[in-house]
């Protein structure tokens, strides 16, 4: 149907009437917010509509046993909002991130979604307030406690369902190739200069244990973001609400996620501070930087494929040039490296937000969180890709590795216990002057007989820790 052909019926909020598409499950205070706030176009994506979902299933759950709502209304919202968690109403959810502060507008939107819902579903009519936003799919609480608890629902979830596998996935990959790679000798790397011999295996090691860590990292933002400000209401005192309420509703909602979560040791920390969300993207923003390092030493190692170090063979995942034929990139490290930057900034958006708590109420809640949710996001999906598109396609060129190492310069520091530093320096600018190698030099100097140089100057047992030379 097009604009100009639009069905409408009327809805009324405190302001008066409003005109609602009549198709709509949104009510009057959603149609003001999606004209108030014609900003960017971009509104709160799967997770954080599930969230909100979850928290008004688990309110009027605890409003029912504490017997504050009608019986039967209170079932139609439960009924309502498991649709909403579900994602049969996504499209009822348009208002924009850039909005209230204190995301008003988002609660008022599933207030009077899940209540037009849940009227039909008793057998009302769209509008009628049978099943009211406010009085009933609203009761106990404030946007003020409604909208940080959905956050840290969100963002919990976004770390456990999404990141966290996502990373395990990654972390396998690198340790997969960590044991293939094992045997293969190379030239290391300090200050992008040539240093003593590794093995492509200790190097994805490291790479491995990276990403270790930022799992290690992501999952302990599950304390703080298991506190949940429901309860506090307006200000975190907890006007209007039932002493028993905030608890009955955290265990619901735990029940409903699987995830651990907790009334707020604090509610008034819990509504003027978001400390806990910008704690917890922090992690986000290492995890990034992890990937990005990976990412950036693959690119390096790939360089060539006959002018680089082209120690590791790169997957050809497309054509790399619209005017050199043959071309190949490594198009999804890259990809990485913008997510990396992208992850950045939403940090500094996050922190800023976070920071920005005046008296009893933070007002950056909704950007917060939608910065949040697409770094988890973000760095879901680049860790999956990364993984199975990229790193679990690499290969190693080990001729090119054994025949390049044998020409460092760096394996002259193998020779500081056998003949000193002093000559050990100076076997090694010899070899770079002359373009030889390091164990030519010496054995022309006669500093070590043939066996002695064979076993001193061996690369792989310049991988393990030890004095080489000495049994």
């Amino acid at each position: 149907m097009s604009d100009d052909n639009q069905e409408f019926r009327t809805e009324r909020d405190s302001l008066g009437e409003m005109q609602v598409p009549a198709d709509a499950y949104w009510g009057a205070q959603t149609q003001r917010a999606l004209e108030n706030f014609p900003i960017s176009g971009i509104g709160f994506g799967r997770r954080f509509v599930r969230a909100l979902g979850i928290v008004k299933k688990a309110a009027a759950r605890a409003n029912l046993d504490l017997e504050l709502i009608p019986e039967g209304k209170g079932e139609a919202i439960v009924r309502a909002a498991d649709e909403v968690i579900a994602g049969e109403h996504d499209d009822q959810f348009p208002v924009d991130v850039f909005q209230t502060g204190s995301g008003t507008s988002s609660n008022m939107n599933a207030n009077e979604v899940i209540a037009n819902r849940a009227t039909e579903l008793v057998g009302g009519e769209i509008g009628t307030r049978e099943v009211h936003p406010n009085d009933h799919v609203n009761y106990g609480q404030s946007s003020n406690d409604v909208i940080p608890t959905a956050m840290h629902v969100a963002a919990l979830e976004a770390v456990e369902r999404d990141l966290i596998p996502a990373l395990e996935t990654l972390h396998d990959a690198l340790a997969t190739k960590e044991e293939a790679f094992a045997d293969v000798v190379k030239t290391g790397r300090t200050h992008l200069q040539d240093a003593t011999p590794v093995t492509l295996g200790q190097e994805f090691s490291g790479y491995r244990a990276q990403v270790g860590k930022g799992i290690t990292r992501a999952a302990s933002t599950r304390d703080h973001l298991g506190e949940l400000a429901l309860g506090g209401t307006a200000t975190g005192t907890g006007l209007n609400t039932h002493p028993e309420f905030p608890a009955r509703a955290a265990e619901y909602i735990s029940e409903e996620t699987g995830l651990e979560f907790r009334e707020a040791d604090n509610h008034f920390e819990a509504q003027a501070a978001h400390d806990a969300m910008g704690e917890a993207h922090g992690q986000l923003r290492t995890v990034a930087g992890s990937l990005n390092k990976i990412a950036n030493d693959l690119r390096l190692l790939a360089s060539g494929p006959r002018n680089g170090l082209n120690e590791i063979d790169q997957p050809e995942n497309q054509p790399g040039s619209s005017i050199m034929p043959g071309k190949i990139n490594p198009v999804v490290a890259e990809s990485v490296n913008q997510v990396h930057k992208q992850v950045v900034g939403n940090d500094a958006a996050v922190a800023a937000g976070a920071a920005e708590g005046q008296i009893d109420l933070n007002l950056y809640k909704p950007v917060i969180a939608h910065n949040f949710l697409q770094s988890a996001r973000l760095l879901a999906n680049t860790a999956d890709v990364f993984a199975e598109k990229f790193v679990a396609k690499l290969e190693a060129d080990e001729a090119y590795c054994a025949e390049r190492v044998q020409q460092s310069m760096a394996l002259a520091t193998a020779l500081n216990p056998a003949i000193g530093y002093d000559k050990a320096s100076k076997v090694a600018k010899r070899a770079l002057a002359e373009d030889m190698t390091v164990r030519e030099v010496v054995l022309e100097e006669g500093y070590l007989t043939e066996d002695e140089a064979d076993e001193v100057l061996d690369p792989m047992r310049m991988t393990e820790r030890g004095i080489l030379g000495d049994d």
